[in-house]
């Protein structure tokens, strides 16, 4: 039941917040190292958007900005991926979701593999234009419409499950 789910707007002057996004952040963490252990798994699976859609969704683009920047980042830090070269069409493409998923769970106030599909679409689509911009090569900006499928649908499908049975309070 869809009256069941909570949505929050967290704002960054409560602990909440940090506490929500940190845990997000070792999702966005832990979430990519598994997926790297198979060959191509992060440019085929795009773990490291997962739980920035998760968060932004469920508890607001604060929350999510948080998650969307710092979890790139401290990847890269500790781990080298992603690259250093790709790092800012990741970052804007974070942002561009956290900014996406927490205006649209504000203004729906419901979950649906539909709304989810429009956020995934939003921030790609846009990052896409970015990336392009941003390299010059319409080819890399266009890379996770060429072999991210199968992550742009774990997003959907699994941001789904997630918000609406795991973590629906």
């Amino acid at each position: 039941m869809e009256s069941s789910i909570r949505f929050y707007s967290l704002p960054f002057s409560q602990l909440r917040t940090y506490v929500a996004a940190l845990l997000f952040i070792v999702g966005n963490i832990a979430l990519p190292q598994l997926f790297h252990l198979a060959p191509q798994g992060g440019v085929t699976w795009l773990p490291i958007y997962f739980f920035t859609l998760v968060g932004a969704y469920k508890y607001g683009w604060k929350v999510g900005l948080l998650t969307a920047v710092a979890s790139p980042l401290l990847n890269s830090w500790l781990f080298g991926m992603p690259a250093q070269a790709v790092l800012p069409a990741i970052v804007v493409k974070s942002v561009l979701l956290a900014a996406g998923a927490g205006w649209v769970a504000g203004r729906y106030r419901s979950v649906s593999p539909l709304l989810l599909l429009a956020v995934v679409l939003f921030y790609q689509l846009a990052g896409a234009c970015f990336e392009w911009a941003w390299t010059g090569s319409l080819h890399a900006a266009f890379q996770d419409f060429r072999v991210g499928i199968p992550g742009m649908l774990l997003q959907i499908l699994g941001g789904y499950l997630l918000i609406k049975h795991v973590i629906r309070k």
